[in-house]
């Protein structure tokens, strides 16, 4: 990294600045950034993927820790020069993609094992993290940088005010750390909330037998009413009476109160299994 220039002197060389739009917020700390991609493990096997790159503060972590082969997905046309400077700084590592995140099936990207590894524009770090649960199976690690409340959701425990369907569908499919915090004040323009870095790593298997379209639709109706009992919340599924008495809960209960197995429970049950 000698021969790059520090990343505030490229953001005046290049007239760059984060967009609102664009769900930007810029992190410049090599210390912080260095710390991210040492959460995701050994990267010299496989491919990292990064998702929104900008000026590259992280995609310089990753290569500097020893990954073989990054491909970052940078939808701002703004960043590819700066990103392209990185690329030739490192022949042959650092492949740049111009795209949104959103339309790219990054399961597909580079062999395997993948990490994806990368601070995720707010706005639309929720639908990107449903998409790859979809297919976490192509996947050895995420570490990923959100909301420090969307972290609380990730990993809420059953009975708690942050518990929801997105505590249910990621922790069925894997197992899931909050790591560390960042404060706003190490981002340009700092944010108005805080953020955490959380990594989730796949599970060999789900942790109960459930099909994840039913397991969607389950929690979808059970918190999308979360104050009433699931007698009258699942009544969009079926009968709930019968779904709960099937899956051994009691139909009195309210969505916070059910774990993940439970929920798979329903699930089963909602598809006669």
């Amino acid at each position: 990294m000698a021969d790059l220039p520090p990343l505030r002197e490229i953001l005046d060389r290049h007239g760059l600045s984060a967009q609102k739009r664009l769900g930007q917020n810029f992190l410049l700390d090599l210390n912080l950034t260095g710390r991210i991609a040492r959460a995701a493990g050994d990267l010299s096997q496989g491919t990292v993927i990064e998702i929104g790159p900008g000026p590259g503060g992280l995609t310089r972590a990753l290569l500097s820790e020893g990954a073989s082969r990054v491909i970052a997905i940078e939808r701002d046309p703004r960043c590819l020069p700066i990103l392209a400077d990185i690329a030739a700084a490192h022949p042959g590592r650092l492949e740049v993609v111009e795209a949104d995140a959103l339309e790219v099936d990054v399961a597909t990207l580079g062999p395997a094992p993948r990490r994806i590894v990368a601070n995720l524009p707010y706005n639309v770090a929720t639908p990107l993290l449903i998409g790859w649960l979809r297919q976490i199976a192509a996947f050895e690690v995420l570490v990923l940088m959100f909301q420090k409340e969307v972290v609380d959701r990730l990993t809420a425990a059953p009975s708690s005010s942050a518990y929801g369907r997105l505590s249910v569908i990621v922790q069925w499919l894997c197992e899931v750390e909050a790591l560390f915090d960042i404060n706003p004040k190490a981002f340009i323009p700092a944010p108005k909330v805080t953020s955490t870095v959380a990594r989730l790593t796949p599970r060999v298997s789900p942790l109960a037998p459930a099909r994840m379209e039913t397991l969607e639709r389950v929690t979808a109706a059970a918190f999308g009413q979360r104050r009433k009992m699931l007698r009258s919340s699942l009544k969009s599924l079926g009968e709930p009476l019968a779904l709960c008495e099937q899956a051994g809960i009691d139909p009195t209960r309210r969505a916070e109160t059910i774990d993940v197995e439970g929920f798979c429970a329903l699930a089963r049950a909602v598809d006669g299994a």
